[in-house]
């Protein structure tokens, strides 16, 4: 019994459980409470002292209190009845016979309310009286019920004790059949028989009920008296009236108990069964003659014990029913003359009553009086002639038969016309025998989800062996839809593989598996696996799929056991209701006993059998079903490369199921008698309302049932790059690439399944499904193009289009195609794959640009060719559809002008009701649109937010209470569209077009601001809390406050903040009310570390420096190792720094402000130093923000302390002294004392600021950019990393240098034993020597003088004697040497290669680290030279080895599992022809013999146009090698060495064991091959 229907004190601790979900109340203080043992009564007087102990919040204390005592005052209102209408009540129970209008008291006076309308009134005073009582609390309640709607109830059914039964009265029941001896039929306690009836047509049976309650607890002689008394009293009255009839002992009669309802099952105590057989021995002392008790035999039948059954206990009753048959042949031409028994107390015996003649009058058995006599015995003649009729009329008749097939078809369809895939189906079934197994097709060919199978030998040898063989199958147990708090149900869906593949759940175990699952019988069932049954249920129910988009049906194909009905029960709950539950058995006897158990849940037993099939065999359901689809069973088809097709069946297309595969004849199953005008139509509209382009939309265009879709021009130029990379062969990779980049609503999307649709019979296409990672989209992709072709050498390529990702995820995806490309050891002269992308962007023009060769840009403007298609397309529209179906091409066709729209959203919004609930939701649905891509609040979300889809009481009601559609505005249907996912077909609204919705925003938010609105959208809890979709709603709403616009994204500008954010701070100009904003999305989403993030960097943003602090160590708190924070931390603190010494200005600032200002930089530093650790422990990221942080501040740190007083300056205005101060022991005596904490840590600024820059340097050797100098003019230095690094590298050497003449003199010529080495060094830093980056960068200069000299100056810094050099000064000293080899191969200053050569061999101590650039060196100087290494030499061998592979073991330690695009390999060198120095060619020589732009000069890189290029060919030299099994090698030093080289384009690389010759370059991870060709 749910609680809706149960006065509030009889509450159990379930139900009130079940209340405080749905008022929604957070789980863990729900589950406290039920610990706590919360009853119905114990709710009533619950204070919030006792909420407060358990450990309840206020908010959640104040919600519960508020919504008990607004239930209660619902109530109150009701009993406030007058005294009068008390009067009447009362005056009228004691007329009437109904027990249910006993009494004037409160309880029976609202149970006289309750029933008033079902009696049968015979005066209209009466009447009147009784509509004037129930009038007023109806209107009351309904309106109560309806005000509450939105206050956070999930339902309209008023649930406090008393109104529940004015709302809901006791549940009907049926009974039991005449004469069938059933085991399985069972009834439910509490509820209610029809009334009792006379006699009708003879052959219905007329009923009596008897209470019994109290005869059946006497003893035997008693009983059996009461018993026969009453049976043979009803027994002869039929006969006498020759009707069939039941007389039912455990049901209250209205005479007997006045505090339960006429008809109500209350069952009775069975002793002994023996006592009520033996009470029939009566007949032969009742009946006067010998005749007449032979008669009576036959007539009357034995009694029959019917179980009653309630939930929640075990107790045993029963009702006792006798059912009579006076036959026309046993009683033709008798009257039945009885004496009936009586125990009396006096005399302790049982006596006889005189003889009397029973009839049935109304639904009483009276005896006929005297009087009547003989007028009785004479009508027995017509009497006896009527039953023969009506025995006659019932025997010749066809026993009336069901329109099942209907039925079915309705059960299934929920209604609809056909059996498509908007409904998900949930099986519950059972053992399946041999001759079922021949019948079940119709279910390989549904759409299920899930199948909950109780055979634990399915999968051997029942249903599932059979659907697996058709169907792709996950197997799953009861325990896998377990998941603990910190899984998201988005996470469990991508665990298990739902909305995939059909989820087979084996509840009992599962024989001959390994894992240990093993059947057991009820009892182990129930405590071992019941509740995990219970949890997967409501998993599936509650969290999965919401209400509505699912049907479970339960095939019962075998006896049933407790198990499957427990199941019935579950979903019963789940669901609240059968109204999406259906059964079907060909076998009664299964039926019925599965039906007795499901009354436990739904007590009437005929709403069980209006959701049920029962006796149609499985073959007519199976051929019912199968009729009742909307496509035929047709074998799908996709082309093979020798121009023919193959059949792709279900089974293959499912299991590769992160792609959606178009097949060549997509869409041809669809029956054409079944799609009709109005599906057509609809599926025209949704497109041209702004829904997204269906292959249905091409597939009915091609056969002519509508008009053609629109093809832009873009889409030819698709087709270009596309048939450029098949027929004329212009990219020579493995797997080329396709960008469409679109304005939100401009067709993006519909041009790139167009090119899918035309391409489908000459390629293989499919769509990729971004949910699922990269290495399953591969896996399948590779299945795919191979699928039952031949040879994979000449399969066709595969196109994947690839909707809305980002690059990362692309690149990955092309790493792994070309990985597995290489690892099948595939030669194609055409690429494999062909990587599709279609992304949104407001700048399509720019992305084009950048990569012009593969990019095709869409936007709303449209050609002068594609305006007239629009126009004409447009009025053709107009003739067929109402403006309002078709406004988002109308508007497309307007190219989306600014004041078209605006006129447009005017005219729609004109006189709407902002305080309305639609309107909310329109404001919300608009604020997402406008800000978040592709966001959309579920169907489900919708509905709950305007107070939908409340439970009723009406069981006649078979559909939705409200439909959302009906309770949209007109405004709202105009500007809403609802799409369906194509994976899951769940519903979800949002508005028409991206431009359409930021113009409501723009017109909504002069009513209210984007600021309120955003307020509002927080703190919609209901929103929040509802459980369907919930992943995707809070993931949205997280983009609306977190996510950033980047031009690197394709977005205009680059924003701080998110564009909502950085709406209010600018437009609003209210900075606080974004505080506030973040302050409410922390709460609300759980106190997430990333909101108080955006707190800190907002607050420091508008110098709120202390509220920052609080905010950033917040953060920190919740993630004290996440980089990203820890950096966020440091940047308050610089801020902090940076304002103080700017709002200073000129000003000195005092002892005590000076030592803030260096506590808060050093503390700037420390929490950057804090995130470099952090990042370093991090396997997925590589946030090097720390090291910049960390610069930035000790350079502005340094200036600082340069400005100061305290330090004295020598002659040339050089602080000296603040030198010796920062590198040596040095204190000056006046900051002693004041700066005594400050000095350790000051002393070590050097140290800190030099490393973090010798990072960053090495970092950038790894991902340095392709830009050359004339590129990089036009960037800002805080854009370009190489910039910022030459530049902060200056400031901090010529701060440490200052001490010595400034650039201009000849320091080169100076007594340089005068310089320490440190001094020395700041020198060389200052000239750019200080690190691999800042030399390398020098040799971009488009001068080779320039770099030269500049180079040359650096040299001519170091000492001669180069023994006493650093290990990082020497590898800078070497590498000026080789960048110097190669701009002026001629220059005095250049060191012998044989020198270099003696100086690296340093780097070659095991035990001691070097970093990579020490072994990139290695490998440069050691590579084989034609004049230095004629002779075999395998030490040099032993050294190119360990520079090698230390290369590649530091290379894996940096990049950790960072995406494969930040993985991309910088070759800096190149081995060109020439021995020594002169062999080594930098990629700056390279990039100045290319021409082009940079962004034609990166493609010809990427698609290997470079090594087709003269310059380049004749200036770097192909290496020889060899391949073995994939793999490339070169000889060393020595015929048995061989090197392992990387090879960049794996494509290139002759599969087997062959000869080849490539290029050779030079990168931190190795040598790499490049242009890789097999020689003969």
């Amino acid at each position: 019994m749910e609680y809706q229907t149960l006065p509030l004190e009889e509450w159990n601790e379930s139900h009130v459980r079940c209340w405080l979900e749905s008022i929604q109340i957070k789980k863990q203080y729900v589950e406290k409470l039920f610990e706590e043992e919360v009853t119905g009564p114990v709710l009533k007087e619950i204070d919030d002292k006792f909420l407060r102990k358990i450990g309840m919040k206020g908010g959640q204390i104040e919600l519960l209190i508020k919504k008990r005592n607004d239930m209660r005052k619902i109530a109150q209102p009701n009993f406030q009845i007058s005294e009068d209408c008390k009067t009447a009540a009362s005056a009228e129970d004691a007329a009437s016979s109904d027990p249910t209008g006993a009494g004037a008291g409160t309880g029976k006076g609202v149970r006289a309310l309750t029933h008033g309308k079902q009696r049968h009134q015979e005066d209209k005073p009466k009447h009147e009286i009784n509509s004037q009582i129930n009038a007023a609390p109806h209107r009351k309640i309904k309106s109560q019920v309806e005000n509450s709607k939105h206050q956070g109830n999930d339902t309209s059914i008023v649930t406090v004790e008393g109104v529940n039964k004015f709302v809901s009265p006791h549940t009907e029941s049926k009974c039991r059949p005449f004469l069938i001896e059933d085991n399985n039929f069972k009834y439910m306690k509490n509820t209610v028989l029809p009334p009792e009836t006379g006699f009708i047509d003879l052959i219905i049976p007329c009923h009596e009920f008897k209470s019994f309650i109290t005869a059946s607890a006497l003893d035997r002689t008693r009983l059996q008296a009461k018993f026969a008394y009453e049976v043979i009293r009803f027994a002869s009255a039929c006969m006498n009236v020759r009707t069939n009839g039941t007389i039912h002992f455990g049901v209250v009669d209205s005479v007997e108990n006045k505090e339960c309802e006429h008809g109500e099952i209350v069952g009775i105590k069975v002793k002994d069964k023996d006592w009520y057989v033996d009470a029939l021995d009566y007949i032969d002392k009742c009946f006067a003659e010998k005749l007449q008790c032979e008669t009576a035999r036959h007539c009357i039948r034995p009694p029959k014990f019917i179980e009653v059954i309630e939930k929640g206990t075990e107790d045993k009753n029963f009702i006792v029913e006798i059912d009579i048959e006076p036959l026309y042949s046993k009683v033709n031409g008798k009257y039945f003359e009885v004496t009936l028994p009586k125990f009396h107390e006096d005399s302790n015996k049982v006596s006889y009553e005189k003889k009397a003649v029973y009839q049935r009058v109304g639904s009483k058995s009276e005896p006929v009086k005297y009087e009547d006599h003989l007028a009785f015995i004479q009508g027995l003649q017509s009497t006896d002639a009527r039953r023969k009729e009506a025995e006659s009329r019932n025997t010749a008749g066809t026993e009336s038969t069901d329109d099942l097939g209907r039925k079915l078809s309705i059960l299934l369809t929920d209604g609809r016309k056909s059996l498509d895939k908007s409904l998900w189906y949930i099986l519950v079934t059972n053992g399946c025998g041999t001759e079922e197994l021949q019948h079940s097709h119709f279910l390989m060919r549904m759409n299920i989800f899930c199948v909950f199978d109780f055979d634990a030998d399915s999968e051997c040898s029942g249903l599932c062996s059979k659907y697996k063989e058709q169907r792709a199958t996950n197997f799953h147990s009861l325990q896998s839809y377990s998941k603990d708090q910190t899984m998201s149900t988005s996470d469990l869906i991508k665990q298990l593989h739902l909305f995939d593949q059909t989820s087979w759940i084996f509840c009992n175990g599962r024989t001959h598996y390994l894992g240990g699952d093993d059947p057991c019988d009820e009892d182990t069932w129930i405590r071992t696996k019941k509740k995990s049954l219970k949890k997967a249920v409501s998993i599936i129910c509650d969290e999965i799929l919401p209400k509505g988009s699912f049907i479970v049906i339960f095939l019962l194909l075998s006896p049933v056991e407790r198990p499957i009905m427990d199941t019935f029960n579950e979903f019963y709950e789940e669901m609240h209701g059968m109204e999406y539950i259906i059964c079907i058995a060909e076998c009664r006897e299964n039926y019925e006993k599965w039906a007795s158990r499901a009354q436990l849940s739904c007590p009437n037993r005929e709403k069980l059998d209006e959701i049920s099939v029962v006796g149609m065999k499985l073959s007519h359901v199976d051929a019912t079903v199968q009729d009742m689809l909307p496509v035929t069973d047709y074998t799908s088809h996709i082309p093979v490369s020798n121009k023919g097709q193959c059949n792709l069946g279900t089974l293959e297309k499912e299991r590769m199921f992160s792609l959606e595969i178009l097949c060549v004849d997509e869409c041809n199953d669809i029956k054409l008698d079944v799609i009709n005008k109005e599906q057509i139509q609809e599926i025209e509209s949704t497109f041209y309302r702004g829904g997204k382009v269906s292959w249905k939309n091409f597939w009915l265009a091609e056969k002519k049932f509508c008009g053609e879709v629109i093809e832009r021009e873009a889409c030819e130029e698709v087709r270009q790059i596309l048939d450029g990379i098949l027929h004329r062969n212009s990219s020579k990779l493995p797997v080329a690439r396709i960008k469409i980049v679109h304005q939100p609503g401009s067709g993006g999307s519909t041009i790139a399944r167009q090119v899918l649709w035309k391409t489908r019979k000459g390629l293989r296409c499919a769509v990729v499904k971004l949910a699922l990672p990269v290495s399953t989209v591969c896996d399948h992709a590779v299945k795919f193009r191979e699928y039952e072709e031949k040879d994979i050498n000449q399969c066709l390529p595969v196109l994947l289009l690839v909707e809305d990702c980002d690059e990362e995820y692309l690149d990955d995806l092309k790493h792994e195609l070309v990985t597995a490309i290489t690892t099948k050891n595939i030669t194609s002269f055409k690429p494999c794959f062909i990587l599709m992308s279609c992304n949104r962007s407001n700048t399509p023009e720019k992305l084009c640009k950048a990569s012009p060769l593969e990019t095709v840009a869409v936007t709303h403007k449209l050609k002068d060719g594609e305006k007239l298609l629009f126009e004409s397309k447009a009025k053709e529209l107009e003739r067929q559809f109402s403006p309002k179906f078709i406004i988002t091409f109308v508007l497309m066709s307007k190219e989306f002008n600014e004041h078209y729209v605006r006129d447009f959203v005017y005219n729609v919004l004109r006189d709407i009701d902002h305080s309305s609930f639609v309107t909310r939701l329109m404001k919300y649905v608009a604020l997402l649109n406008s800000y978040v891509q592709n966001s959309y609040i579920s169907l489900s979300h919708c509905e709950a937010f305007l107070g939908l889809g409340a439970c009723t009481n009406d069981e006649k009601n078979k559909l939705r209470q409200y439909n959302f559609k009906s309770n949209l505005t007109d405004q709202a249907k105009l500007i809403f569209i609802e799409l369906r996912e194509n994976t899951t077909w769940i519903s979800s609204v949002c508005i028409i077009h991206p431009l359409v919705a930021k113009e409501i925003l723009h017109q909504l938010s002069e009513n209210q601001l984007q600021s309120e609105i955003a307020m509002g959208l927080l703190q919609e809890t209901v929103l929040f809390q509802h459980r369907f979709g919930r992943d995707e709603f809070i993931r949205f709403t997280r983009a609306l406050f977190l996510h950033r616009f980047k031009k690197s994204k394709g977005d205009d500008v680059e924003s701080l903040f998110s564009p909502l954010i950085e709406h209010i701070c600018g437009v609003e100009k209210c900075c606080d009310k974004a505080i506030e904003l973040f302050k409410k999305a922390y709460e609300c989403f759980g106190k997430d570390a990333f909101f108080a993030q955006q707190l800190a960097r907002l607050h420091y943003n508008y110098e709120k420096f202390e509220d920052a602090k609080f905010w950033a160590e917040k953060a920190k708190s919740h993630l004290p190792h996440n980089s990203f924070i820890l950096d966020t931390e440091g940047q308050v603190y610089k801020k902090w720094f940076s304002v103080k010494i700017d709002k200073k200005g000129n000003d000195d600032p005092t002892s005590s402000e000076i030592i803030e200002l260096i506590e808060i930089a050093l503390k700037a530093m420390e929490c950057f130093r804090a995130a470099q650790a952090a990042a370093k422990a991090e396997p997925d990221n590589m946030n090097n923000s720390g090291y910049f942080g960390e610069v930035d501040v000790g350079c502005r740190l340094l200036q600082l302390l340069s400005s100061l007083e305290i330090f004295h300056k020598n002659e040339e205005s050089e602080k000296c002294e603040l030198v010796s101060y920062l590198i040596t022991e040095y204190i000056p005596d006046d900051i002693k004392k004041p700066w005594s904490k400050l000095h350790s840590r000051l002393k070590g600024l050097h140290r800190n600021i030099y490393n973090a820059l010798d990072w960053i340097s090495e970092d950038l050797s790894y991902f340095q950019t392709d830009k050359s100098e004339d590129e990089e003019q036009n960037s800002k230095v805080e854009e370009n990393p190489r910039k910022w690094l030459v530049k902060k590298t200056k400031v901090f050497a010529k701060f440490f240098s200052s001490k010595f003449p400034s650039e201009e003199t000849n320091e080169g010529s100076r007594d340089q034993n005068s310089m320490t080495q440190l001094m020395k060094s700041m020198v060389i830093c200052k000239h750019g020597g200080g690190n691999p980056t800042t030399i390398l960068s020098l040799l971009s200069d488009l001068k080779d003088e320039r770099s030269a000299q500049k180079l040359e100056t650096i040299i001519n810094l170091y000492s001669k004697d180069t023994t006493n050099l650093e290990d990082s000064s020497l590898i800078n000293y070497i590498l000026c040497h080789v960048s110097l080899g190669c701009v002026c191969p001629s220059s005095p200053y250049l060191l012998s290669f044989q020198k270099l050569r003696e100086l690296s061999k340093r780097f070659l101590q095991k035990r001691k680290f070097f970093s990579a650039t020490a072994y990139f060196l290695l490998t440069l100087l050691y590579w084989p030279d034609n004049a230095e290494d004629i002779r075999p030499d395998p030490g040099k061998d032993d050294i190119l080895k360990l520079a090698v592979d230390s290369l590649k073991r530091q290379h894996d330690e940096k990049i950790k599992n960072v995406p494969v695009r930040k993985k991309k390999i910088y070759t800096q060198f190149f081995l060109r022809n020439g021995y020594g120095l002169i062999k080594i060619m930098h990629r700056s020589r390279i990039e100045k013999l290319i021409k082009g732009s940079l962004n034609e000069r990166r493609f010809k890189w990427l698609n290997g146009e470079v090594w087709k290029t003269n310059s380049v060919r004749q200036a770097l030299k192909r290496v020889h090698g060899w391949t073995e099994d994939g793999k490339v090698f070169v000889r060393g030093h020595s015929q048995k060495s061989k090197i392992e080289m990387l090879p960049l384009y794996y494509a290139s690389v002759p599969q087997g064991n062959e000869n080849v010759s490539f290029y050779l370059g030079f990168s931190y991870k190795g040598p790499v091959a490049y242009d890789v060709q097999g020689t003969s």
